[in-house]
């Protein structure tokens, strides 16, 4: 009878710290344990003399509430690591504010102002393996090739460019929001993966969203976006 309440009690105890349970209560924790020692000292003062508890079944039933308070104090611990990581990863992303970042997107920004000098943002290529040659292409809104980049040969990582805002005829396109595209091709010519990035600028820090994650705003255009799609600080 005492095993089947120590198992079921351990079981519970563990259930909630580390379970689908709520995790116990230091009330509820030192509860346990005192209700852990009445039965087991019950249990020594009315066992049988010719059949006496084992060292080894006793040590195992102490062993089972010793795990139960090792689990707790433990998530505990966990608790406090996890609110310091979550601390360092905010203060650390607030340093981001004003700086320009590259992150996954396809956008490129053009602005010319009233002397027709132009600017225009820059953007980025993330590859896993080496390019044999690259190429960009610049399109408007309506899908319409503006310009054509021939960018070389490129080793796996990140790399930045800048168009100088220009069509393939020489002029000067018009301000707006325009898609870059790639395509990466190896030695033999065969197509391989490439991520494209564009250029943002951090405006603000959300300390945690819902799942606890560190959030930077990237303003109206972009959103927001987590610190582990930050590619490259410019």
């Amino acid at each position: 009878m005492f095993d089947e309440i120590d198992n079921t009690a351990a079981t519970g105890a563990a259930g909630g710290a580390g379970g689908s349970s709520l995790p116990l209560s230091q009330r509820q924790s030192d509860e346990l344990r005192e209700s852990f020692l009445r039965l087991l000292t019950t249990q020594l003062q009315n066992q049988d003399p010719l059949n006496p508890l084992e060292n080894a079944e006793m040590t195992s039933q102490i062993a089972q509430i010793n795990t139960v308070s090792g689990i707790e104090q433990l998530n505990e611990t966990l608790q406090l690591i996890t609110g310091q990581i979550d601390a360092n990863q905010a203060l650390q992303a607030s340093s981001l504010v004003g700086k320009g970042v590259l992150v996954p997107g396809d956008k490129v920004l053009l602005e010319k102002d009233d002397e027709g000098e132009v600017f225009t943002t820059p953007f980025g290529i993330e590859l896993d393996e080496p390019a044999e040659n690259v190429q960009a292409t610049i399109t408007d809104s309506a899908g319409q090739v503006l310009s054509r980049l021939e960018l070389g040969a490129l080793d796996p990582g990140i790399h930045s460019f800048n168009w100088d805002g220009l069509t393939s005829e020489g002029v000067a396109a018009e301000s707006g929001s325009y898609r870059v595209q790639f395509e990466a091709l190896d030695a033999d010519e065969e197509s391989i993966a490439a991520e494209a990035l564009n250029y943002a600028q951090v405006s603000a820090v959300t300390p945690q969203d819902r799942d606890g994650n560190v959030q930077l705003d990237l303003g109206a255009i972009y959103g927001q976006v987590s610190l582990d799609d930050i590619r490259q600080i410019l």
